[in-house]
């Protein structure tokens, strides 16, 4: 009978599917939702040590739907981290693991290029309960103004020296949340890694331009007739995630053997999930799949996992974890055994019987299967 439960970096959960940091992980009202709901883990919303800073507008998502109109395929969103002030966070934490002691709650994180801020919301943070950090490097838009988020987690050797100093405070794990908007992913995500993050999420999203209103002729989401380019999600991210969570995955499993991945992007299925399992992630984070289905959209994911395990006779998520990654090279090694093929097809095709002169008493089975193929 397949099973769900996995444990990763020492943090034991029911299932892969973990509510990504954003609007699911706001406030305690809705995270306490996703663990009645069954979700394995939680990350909250971003946290950073002065919420004064921290000023929304609206409206801030655009959603691009399928050409009938009947389905978002993209969402865009111009949102920043939380607006609430950290005590409350640390209010919140500790009264969620005392309601949901035995569930993961991850607190994702963001602070400016200063050690002694990092430390202090690790340290702050870590003295509320949470299981784990998630270091957001990776927010495309208001925050790398200031140096952050993504701005950070574009340069490899800030993005190692702060993972050092997050890794030096905290006692639980620490996962970096690694940006595409860059051309190699792999070499923060390496820097993240040296610098002793305990794993990797990927992908947040992607820096984009939801459209334009050919009416008004402003780009949208439109505030006060302006708008800024935002992060890119749901089902349209989806080809591109994988490809990063491969590279990401590729990178551990040849120089950091033993980290974790959570992978992100565009996961609104249970198959969905099995391809980020295939490509190597440990866990399977989902953000915008809530913001449209709603939280208890993680009970057919789960059946739906399930019965792909069940099909092929995985036991565990660690059966087939990675097992893509083994069906990836380069295009000359496509060629090459392409051709390979070819010439193997030519040969054999030489050497099958032509004329009824040709058949050997010693090779007459082998030149009756050859024909027969």
């Amino acid at each position: 009978m397949p099973t769900l439960a996995t444990t990763v970096d020492g943090l034991k959960m029911p299932n892969p599917f973990v509510i990504g940091s954003g609007p699911p992980g706001t406030n305690l009202n809705v995270i306490a939702k996703a663990f009645q709901e069954g979700w394995g883990a939680v990350i909250a919303k971003t946290v950073s040590l002065d919420a004064s800073k921290v000023i929304n507008v609206t409206p801030r998502y655009g959603k691009l739907h399928s050409s009938d109109g009947k389905e978002v395929i993209g969402w865009e969103n111009i949102e920043l981290i939380s607006d609430r002030p950290f005590k409350i966070w640390e209010e919140e934490f500790k009264k969620c693991k005392d309601m949901f002691p035995d569930r993961i709650l991850i607190a994702s994180i963001m602070e400016e290029y200063a050690k002694e801020r990092w430390v202090e919301l690790v340290e702050r943070s870590q003295a509320c309960g949470v299981d784990g950090f998630e270091l957001n490097f990776s927010c495309p838009h208001g925050l790398p103004e200031r140096k952050m988020g993504s701005a950070m987690g574009q340069d490899p050797d800030i993005l190692e020296e702060v993972c050092g100093w997050v890794k030096g405070a905290s006692k639980i794990p620490v996962w970096a949340k690694m940006t595409p908007n860059i051309t190699h992913i792999e070499d923060p995500s390496r820097a993240a890694l040296r610098g002793g993050a305990t794993g990797l999420s990927a992908i947040n999203t992607i820096r984009s331009v939801i459209g334009v209103n050919l009416e008004t002729l402003r780009p949208e989401p439109s505030v006060e007739g302006y708008t800024t380019p935002g992060g890119y999600s749901s089902r349209a991210v989806k080809p591109i995630a994988l490809r990063m969570v491969m590279e990401c995955a590729q990178l551990i499993r040849m120089e950091f053997p033993g980290r974790s991945l959570s992978a992100i992007g565009g996961v609104e299925s249970g198959h969905d999930a099995a391809e980020f399992i295939l490509l190597g992630g440990d866990t399977v984070q989902v953000c915008t799949g809530v913001m449209k289905f709603g939280y208890e959209h993680v009970k057919p994911m789960c059946e739906q996992l399930l019965a792909f395990m069940a099909k092929h006779k995985f036991e565990t998520l660690a059966d087939f974890k990675g097992k893509s990654l083994d069906y990836f090279t380069t295009h000359a090694d496509l060629v090459k055994r392409q051709a390979e093929r070819k010439a193997a097809q030519k040969a054999a095709a030489t050497k099958m019987v032509k004329s009824d002169g040709e058949w050997s008493g010693s090779d007459f089975v082998k030149q009756s299967n050859d024909l027969a193929r």
